[in-house]
């Protein structure tokens, strides 16, 4: 049974192995960003800090591409999804980023829940078929492929690193501040 925190996030379990241990802390930090963005509007999710173009919504739109892109692209070799699938990747590298602009709070919330979910759901199916160890299905150029390990342990860093920037944008926002 999950122990939660005082701010609703689930603990990573302090004595569990190696699987339960990286998807608690993988869900942990995904519960961060969604306390970030909690309960805020347009305005909220498109403020800026500094010279730094980053929203709260582009960083909720790049999370959701991450998700898909790792378990659902990389993990299980499937092709692109929409919205993924008609985007001119070639004239807009950031246009995760730069769309968000255009996106409701309410459609921003369910690209990342939804994209979330899937990934949960990818990562069982993978785990149940061959573990940590299962190699990803695409591959680098170099033909070299990421185990499931290596994925779920580069989810943790991109969260990690943009919960960082997400605490101070939404300190810009309304002041909340903390974890």
């Amino acid at each position: 049974m999950a122990v939660i925190d005082e701010h609703g996030r689930p603990e990573p379990p302090l004595a569990g192995d190696e699987t339960a241990t990286l998807l608690g802390f993988l869900d942990y930090q995904r519960a961060t960003m969604a306390r970030k963005c909690e309960g805020l509007d347009a305005a909220g999710l498109g403020a800026k800090v500094g010279a730094s173009a980053m929203t709260l919504g582009g960083l909720l739109k790049h999370l959701a591409l991450v998700e898909d892109l790792w378990c659902s692209r990389f993990l299980h070799g499937n092709d692109r999804a929409a919205p993924w699938d008609t985007v001119d990747w070639d004239a807009d590298r950031d246009w995760d980023w730069h769309s968000a602009a255009a996106d409701t709070p309410e459609q921003l919330a369910a690209l990342w829940h939804d994209a979330v979910d899937r990934s949960r759901s990818l990562v069982a199916q993978a785990l149940a078929d061959g573990g940590l160890d299962q190699l990803a299905r695409r591959t680098w150029p170099d033909g070299s492929a990421p185990s499931l390990r290596w994925i779920l342990v580069h989810l943790i860093e991109e969260y990690a690193r943009h919960n960082g920037h997400a605490d101070l944008l939404r300190e810009s926002v309304d002041g909340a501040t903390g974890e």
